[in-house]
């Protein structure tokens, strides 16, 4: 019969063959990357490939660090930037550990979480036949029935879930607590996927960007990138859907200790959100005191106060009488006493001629003291805006303003200097109030000083998500290392008068380090009457054989 089986049995192709051989490929491989040690391992590398984002400038953080590294180390540099070392967290390589990690644990993790509900479910283990094998074990003699006995048994363990069978002339009770360890599991490893999708949802379509508002009446809308000074989006975010919400910063006020070191940072702020834009409330402010560590919270948003500084005001008359005034942000350089940096930059009004307009254009640059200590070099000894003055550079000639490219609002561009397109005309030491006047008539007058505050905005749909299966995931880690899975047994048989009954205990630990031994104790003291410390219990009513 065997031998016509194998005769008519179809012989195997060369297909088929190659067909198996990667299916057997395919499969090996899903089980060596869903293996906890894979798991780890990737988590290892993924832990070691983000060293590089932690050590060296990120484009995404800061470019203007990336172009110095750049500058300091011009041999070395190009070689990492084509490694992606300066967006790692963007590189393909980062990806591709970040994916395969999470393949790796959602595949390790369901079938975890499969077994733990299973074991959730499960009813005690039936009574093993031998329970004197068993760690924790008692025998004694009872002087009641075998109703009685099991009647007792099942009041003392009320709170466990039992299973009752017979056996034979007498019965057995399988009791078992401590399922909750295994709902800790089960909460425990799905709350880490949810957290992985948290993640990953936050990184799809969340976005953050900074932007400088100027104070008393600064206003700000987040309704598009434009908006922003710097922007960073999420990998399905291309700026067009952003969730609209205004800001007006009315004032801001900032406190120093004596020493000159920040004692708070405060701005008063009113904001609209989308439903008062929706519904044309634009002149209705809701009121919101601004703090560090203190973010406004709005339509999914986040909104931080991260930084100040100083917008001098210069007003320019020109020889024509039109005047044009111009407040910008100046970069602080010392985060002590907030000595600022920048350029204003102005273009004559009325010029149609390009030639002359290009060569026309004014820049004012310098230094801006909160507090000048009232010297020939101007330089600031306090942060606080108690007595400003500022040391300006007049430039006069090409800014590049109509280049096409993108250039720093805090300088100007100092190729257009080196080759003699922009000249300085003037240069002086300004107090409000005081002005300076050009070879051509121009006037620049120094009028004031304004404050300005920097704002991160971050909005991160899978904040909420993270959060509540962060939570969730302590709870279920909680169950299961604060919960014990233990293991009772007892079989009872009645002696061949049926008025006395032969009790037989055993206990069993899940875990390690259960602390079971107390416990199997008092239950063996409780249903046995047999003492558990010294034996003095002498008026116990029952014959007992004591084997633990």
């Amino acid at each position: 019969m065997a031998s016509t089986e194998m005769a008519t049995r179809p012989p195997e192709t060369g297909d088929s063959r190659a067909r198996a051989g990667l299916l057997a490929v395919l499969r090996n491989a899903w089980r060596s990357l869903t293996s906890m040690r894979t798991a780890l391992i990737l988590l290892f590398l993924l832990a070691v490939a983000a060293l590089p984002g932690a050590l060296l400038p990120q484009r995404s953080l800061n470019q203007r660090l990336v172009d110095q590294y750049f500058t300091d180390y011009p041999a070395i540099a190009p070689v990492l930037d084509r490694l992606g070392f300066f967006d790692v967290f963007a590189a393909p390589w980062f990806a591709a550990i970040y994916l395969l990690l999470m393949v790796s644990l959602v595949g390790c993790v369901l079938p975890r979480t499969i077994e733990h509900a299973k074991n959730l479910r499960a009813a005690p283990v039936v009574t093993p036949r031998n329970l004197a094998r068993l760690p924790h074990h008692a025998t004694a003699t009872l002087d009641v029935g075998p109703d009685e006995a099991a009647e007792r048994i099942r009041g003392r363990l009320r709170r466990w879930r039992m299973l009752e069978t017979k056996d034979g002339p007498g019965r057995t009770i399988s009791a078992e607590k401590g399922y909750l360890r295994e709902a800790g599991n089960l909460l425990f490893h799905l709350s880490l996927i949810g957290l992985l999708l948290g993640f990953a949802a936050g990184k799809l379509y969340g976005y953050g960007g900074q932007v400088i508002v100027l104070s008393d009446g600064g206003q700000f809308c987040n309704t598009g990138i434009l908006g922003y000074d710097s922007f960073q989006a999420g990998l399905r975010v291309d700026g067009t859907n952003l969730t609209p919400f205004c800001l007006r910063v009315d004032n801001f006020e900032a406190t120093y200790l004596p020493d000159g070191q920040p004692e708070s940072y405060r701005a008063a702020i009113g904001y609209q959100t989308t439903d008062d834009l929706n519904a044309g409330r634009v002149d209705q402010w809701r009121p919101y005191p601004l703090a560090v560590n203190s973010p406004l919270r709005l339509d999914g948003s986040r909104v931080y106060l991260i930084n100040h500084g100083y917008a001098p005001r210069f007003t320019v008359t020109f020889p024509d009488g039109q005047k044009r005034t111009e407040e910008i942000q100046w970069q602080p350089v010392d985060a002590t006493t907030y000595l600022s940096q920048g350029a204003t930059k102005f273009e004559p009004p009325g010029v149609t001629d390009e030639q002359k307009r290009r060569t026309s254009q004014l820049a004012i640059t310098g230094l801006l003291a909160p507090t000048s200590s009232g010297g020939k070099v101007v330089t600031s000894v306090y942060p606080a805006l108690n007595d400003p003055e500022v040391a300006v550079d007049v430039l006069r000639g090409d800014l590049g303003l109509d280049d096409g490219r993108g250039q720093s609002i805090f300088q100007v561009d100092q190729s257009k200097i080196d080759s003699g397109q922009l000249v300085r005309v003037a240069r002086a030491n300004l107090v409000p109030g005081q002005s300076i006047t050009l070879d051509d008539g121009t006037i620049i007058t120094f009028d004031d000083v304004r404050q300005w505050i920097a704002l991160q905005i971050s909005h991160d749909p899978g904040q909420d998500v993270v959060l509540v299966f962060a939570v969730l995931m302590l709870v279920g880690l909680g169950l299961s290392l604060s919960i014990r899975r233990r293991r009772f047994w007892a079989r009872l048989t009645p002696t061949e008068d049926g008025t006395r009954t032969v009790v037989e205990i055993g206990g069993l630990a899940r875990t390690d380090r259960a602390g079971y031994g107390e416990e199997f104790d008092r239950l063996r003291a409780d249903l046995l009457d047999i003492p558990d410390t010294d034996g003095s219990d002498v008026d116990r009513p029952i014959t007992a054989a004591k084997d633990d």
